[in-house]
C-alpha cells in the first residue's frame, strides 16, 4: 500500500525514481495506491499517476470512498469539499447539497480552497441541528515543493472548534479506510508513507509493517518517531533498492 503525497509526488513534480520502484514493485506483488487527498476524482488521481509514468488503473483508493460507507443511501449530506467527494457521492446514489441551509443528515468536510466563513456558518448550523460531522481525513498539513501547506485537518479542526463536535473521520489512519484496502489486499501488507503519524498508524490499524520514506513530511532529522517504523529509506526506490 503506497502514499501518495509525499511518496510518489510533491504536488505535480514525481519523486526521483519513484516510477521506476513502482514498476518494480508491481512485478512482486499486488500495489494499491491509498490517499487522504479526496479534491481529485479517482481518474484525475490515476490520469496524474500515468502522466509520471505509473500504471495505477483501478488501483487507487481515497478517503472520498471511505467517507462514503460512513452514509446512507437515503442520508442526505452538505458537501463541504471538493470534485472527488462529490463524485463518490454520486457514485453511492447519495443526494447532496453546497451553500445550503437546508435540513441535511450529515456534513461531509474535505479539503478543497474554497473554505471559508460563510461555509463554516453553514456546517455550525447544520451540526447544531442534529447532522453528523464527517471527514475525509485529519491530516493537518500536506507537502509541496514549496513546503508544508494546510490539509483538510486544518479545516475540520475549524469545525469542530465552532460546533464542539468532533467529527468521525473516514481516511488514514481509521477504520473506514482500512476496510476498503484489506478488502484488495487482506490480513498481511506493508504501509509505504512518509507520516508515523497517518501512515504509521493506519499500518497499526492494518496489521500491515510500515515502510517510512524520507521524501514527504518527516526527515532524518525527526528521527526516532512513533509508531517506530519496521523498514527506513530516503525514498521508494531506495526502499525498494534494499529489496533487490
Amino acid at each position: 500500500m503506497i502514499d501518495l503525497d509525499g511518496v510518489i509526488w510533491l504536488d505535480d513534480q514525481v519523486i526521483p525514481g519513484a516510477a521506476a520502484a513502482v514498476a518494480a514493485l508491481q512485478q512482486r506483488s499486488a500495489v494499491v495506491f491509498v490517499t487522504n487527498n479526496s479534491r481529485l476524482r479517482v481518474a484525475d488521481q490515476e490520469a496524474k499517476l500515468a502522466s509520471m509514468g505509473i500504471d495505477a488503473a483501478g488501483s487507487v483508493i481515497t478517503s472520498a470512498q471511505a467517507v462514503v460507507d460512513l452514509l446512507a443511501p437515503s442520508d442526505r449530506v452538505l458537501m463541504a469539499a471538493g470534485p472527488g467527494v462529490a463524485e463518490a457521492l454520486v457514485g453511492a446514489g447519495i443526494e447532496y447539497v453546497e451553500r445550503s441551509d437546508a435540513p441535511v443528515d450529515a456534513v461531509v468536510v474535505g479539503i478543497h480552497q474554497g473554505f471559508d466563513y460563510a461555509e463554516l456558518t453553514q456546517i455550525t448550523r447544520a451540526v447544531h441541528r442534529g447532522a453528523r460531522l464527517l471527514a475525509t481525513n485529519d491530516d493537518v498539513s500536506f507537502p509541496t515543493p514549496e513546503g508544508l501547506v494546510p490539509g483538510n485537518g486544518a479545516l475540520v479542526a475549524a469545525a469542530e472548534a465552532a460546533t464542539g463536535v468532533a467529527a468521525e473521520v473516514a481516511g488514514k489512519p481509521h477504520a473506514p479506510i482500512a476496510a476498503l484496502v484489506q478488502r484488495r489486499l487482506g490480513d498481511t501488507g506493508v504501509v509505504v508513507g512518509d507520516r508515523p503519524d497517518t501512515d504509521g498508524r493506519f499500518a497499526q490499524t492494518l496489521g500491515y509493517d510500515f515502510a517510512l520514506v524520507l521524501s514527504g513530511v518527516t526527515r532524518a532529522t525527526d528521527l526516532p518517531v512513533d509508531p517506530r517504523p519496521h523498514t527506513v529509506a530516503d525514498s521508494l526506490a531506495a526502499l525498494v533498492a534494499t529489496l533487490a
